[in-house]
């Protein structure tokens, strides 16, 4: 397969701490230095959250343009994608960093169960977040949790809600929500390929399951997020020593298959994004 492959990293997330793994960044400076460990090692997506001095998630802009400042500066060409999740704040303070302009911004667009508590995507809340990214020209990255969000962002791209060729991730493996399973996985292709012939897809699994998808999706002719976000060792009994580690173990498995790893031009051209072929 000739199609490059672009690997996203996500390297903080709201969850992992330096307890579960001291090589995760809390700090914007860690942030940034991990992120340029990995966008040498081929990365050309880095997902963002930001965390606070004490290692709680944070929602403060602030934050945000810090690490977007840095990221600009030492990984040119890079393309953005913040983090609108709900653990970091709660209705539109989510979407509070928006007004950046970042490349990319995640976008759920339907509630489903976490390990201890219920997602809530509530539809007022993803109208407001889908249209404060048309109004910034933000690409949505869809988080599909669940088969219904794939219908559902196949109606909003429809109506015109989400502009241009949709970028869905699947995301499996989350406790109470979608399990790793294959026909599941292929199911989920088939239907995007079905309602949004041009759309472009990605895959992230959690925990032990993020080689398990790296290693379906790479074949499939999608593209992979790795990263200390969702998994914080290299396999049962090795913590990962960096974020360009599980980057480089994504990388791999595309030589594999003889599959090359997309620059950030490409990646841009490819998603239709700002230095990009649009």
């Amino acid at each position: 397969m000739t199609k490059p492959c672009i690997i996203c990293v996500a390297i903080t997330g709201s969850v992992p701490t330096k307890a579960n793994n001291p090589a995760v960044p809390i700090s914007v400076t860690e942030q940034i230095e991990s992120t340029h460990e990995a966008y040498e090692a081929g990365a050309s997506i880095c997902h963002a959250h930001v965390r606070n001095d004490d290692e709680t998630p944070s929602a403060d802009p602030d934050r945000f343009a810090a690490l977007q400042e840095g990221l600009l500066k030492h990984c040119p060409g890079m393309i953005i994608q913040f983090s609108t999740g709900g653990r970091t704040g709660a209705g539109r303070a989510r979407g509070g960093m928006l007004p950046l302009r970042p490349d990319m911004a995640s976008l759920s667009v339907g509630s489903n169960n976490f390990p201890k508590r219920v997602y809530e995507n509530p539809p007022d809340l993803v109208d407001w977040l889908a249209e404060e990214m048309r109004n910034y020209d933000i690409k949505p990255e869809i988080e599909a949790f669940d088969l219904s969000h794939i219908f559902q962002a196949a109606k909003m791209n429809a109506d015109g809600r989400i502009l241009g060729k949709v970028y869905i991730q699947f995301v499996m493996g989350v406790k109470n929500a979608m399990p790793v399973d294959r026909e599941v996985f292929d199911f989920y292709r088939q239907t995007v390929a079905r309602l949004m012939p041009d759309a472009e897809w990605c895959a992230a699994g959690i925990g032990a399951h993020q080689i398990t998808l790296n290693e379906w999706t790479i074949p499939a002719g999608g593209h992979v997020r790795t990263g200390l976000e969702d998994n914080v060792r290299l396999d049962r009994d090795t913590l990962a020593p960096s974020n360009a580690a599980l980057v480089r173990r994504a990388a791999d498995i595309c030589a594999r298959h003889d599959r090359p790893v997309a620059s950030c031009a490409e990646a841009r051209s490819i998603l239709g994004l700002r230095g990009g072929n649009r």
